[in-house]
C-alpha cells in the first residue's frame, strides 16, 4: 500500500480503538506509520481524513450486512422469519463493530461543530438510505424514489435505535423479534384506525411472537 491506503487503514484503526474525538493527527501516524506531514499532504487535514475514514469503514460494514441479508433470505421462504433472522443478524454485525459505531454516534453530536463533517455525512446519508431500502428489499440495485426513499428512512430509524440502545446496554437491546412484534402493534393500531374497523391486522388476529 502507498501512504494514502496507509493512512486510511490508520485512521479506520483509531476509529474503532479510540473514537472520533480522541482520535489525534499523531495517533493516526504512529498506526499507520507514516509521518504526520503525509496527512495534510494527502487529506488536507486530520478531521477530513477521519471523515474519510469513517465513510469508507461504514461502507465496509455495508458489505457485512449484505451478507447478513442474503443468508437470512436463504434460510427461510417466509417473510416474517426472514425479517426476524435479518434483524438478529444486524445485532450481530454491531456487536462485531462496536467501536465503529461508537464512532459514528461521536461524530454525529460533534456535526453542529464541524461543518465538514455535517456535509459528509449529510451526503452521505441519502444513498445509505437508499442503499438500505434496495438490501432490504432485496432489489438489484438501488432506486432512487420517493417510496424507496421511504422505505430506507424506516429501515435507517431502526438501525440507529437498534445501535443506540445495543451501545447502551447490550443486554437490553432488541432483537429481531422484538421489531416483529412491534411493528405488529404499532402497524396495526395505525393502519386500523386509518381505514377505520373492518381493518384486521396481524396483531389483531393472532398472538405476536415471543420478545
Amino acid at each position: 500500500m502507498g501512504n494514502r491506503e496507509d493512512l486510511m487503514a490508520g485512521a479506520k484503526r483509531c476509529l474503532y480503538e479510540k473514537g472520533y474525538g480522541r482520535t489525534t493527527a499523531r495517533d493516526i501516524a504512529t498506526a499507520s506509520g507514516v509521518s504526520l506531514a503525509a496527512i495534510g499532504y494527502h487529506f488536507g487535514s486530520k478531521d477530513a481524513l477521519l471523515n474519510a475514514a469513517l465513510i469508507e469503514a461504514t461502507g465496509e460494514w455495508g458489505a457485512r450486512l449484505a451478507a447478513v441479508v442474503a443468508r437470512a433470505g436463504e434460510a427461510s421462504d417466509d417473510p416474517e422469519e426472514r425479517f426476524v433472522a435479518v434483524w438478529d443478524g444486524v445485532k450481530e454485525t454491531i456487536a462485531e463493530h462496536r467501536g465503529l459505531w461508537a464512532a459514528q454516534f461521536e461524530a454525529m453530536v460533534q456535526v453542529e461543530r464541524v461543518p465538514e463533517l455535517r456535509n459528509a455525512l449529510a451526503e452521505a446519508q441519502k444513498g445509505g438510505r437508499l442503499g438500505l431500502a434496495a438490501l432490504f428489499q432485496g432489489l438489484p440495485e438501488v432506486r432512487d424514489t420517493e417510496e424507496e426513499m421511504s422505505r430506507g428512512i424506516f429501515y435507517q430509524a431502526l438501525l440507529v435505535g437498534m445501535a443506540g440502545q445495543w451501545l447502551a446496554a447490550p443486554e437490553l437491546a432488541p432483537g429481531g423479534r422484538d421489531f416483529l412484534r412491534g411493528l405488529e402493534l404499532v402497524g396495526g393500531s395505525v393502519l386500523k384506525g386509518a381505514a377505520g374497523a373492518d381493518w384486521h391486522g396481524p396483531a389483531a388476529d393472532r398472538p405476536g411472537p415471543a420478545g
